[in-house]
């Protein structure tokens, strides 16, 4: 259980190494994360922080959303998320206080968590990879047909899970073991190399890689 830091995806660029590699990296902005709320294992069941990151105007908020940060004498934030940590963790930090970048370090791996891109609706060669029919003597103009799903006689049924066309993307996608290639502190900005999961300004959500390789 760690940390994870709410971040905005700026986008893609590359960097030298000193070894004169170039590496390709994906540049996230990371915070500072503010301290909403702590989550007790006495009064609540369970050791949590709650981050807020991104301010939001008061005016844009319900009622009772505005009372919780004013109870937390926070000014409004655009994002909420809750992070289980351990009790040694939760007790370094308190109500109000900011999580800078600076709790990552070059070469450090991470997991980023994030919603995949949505493609809209899209059929079976782009969604699955399927292979596309060969465009020859005996082929009609099913060419990107899926063929058979299934058939007539027993199950007579499409059995469930078959891979078919429908809705892809927009999807909960956590990358694992990205490489932390450069933090700057003075912009709280964290250089994953790699892509992350979503769009340019998304949310996404980055931890200390679980099971590093």
């Amino acid at each position: 259980m760690a940390i994870e830091l709410l971040c905005r995806k700026i986008g893609m660029t590359r960097v030298f190494l000193e070894s004169g590699e170039c590496v390709p990296v994906t540049v996230l902005e990371a915070g500072p994360n503010t301290v909403v709320q702590k989550k007790t294992l006495e009064r609540d069941g369970y050791a949590a922080l709650q981050l807020g990151f991104a301010d939001r105007r008061k005016k844009t908020l319900q009622k009772s959303r505005v009372g919780h940060f004013e109870k937390s004498n926070v000014a409004p934030k655009r994002y909420l998320k809750e992070c289980r940590v351990s009790e040694e963790e939760l007790g370094q930090h308190e109500v109000g206080g900011e999580i800078k970048a600076d709790i990552f370090e070059a070469g450090q791996k991470v997991d980023a968590i994030g919603v995949s891109k949505g493609r809209g609706t899209a059929g079976t060669v782009k969604r699955h990879n399927f292979k596309v029919k060969r465009k020859t003597h005996g082929t009609h103009e099913g060419f990107r047909n899926p063929g058979s799903i299934g058939a007539g006689a027993y199950p007579g049924k499409v059995n469930r899970g078959h891979k078919m066309f429908g809705r892809m993307g927009s999807e909960k996608v956590t990358t694992r073991n990205l490489e932390v290639v450069q933090i700057d502190s003075d912009k709280n900005l964290v250089l994953v190399r790699g892509g992350v999961p979503g769009h340019n300004n998304a949310l996404v959500r980055l931890r200390p890689a679980t099971s590093p390789k």
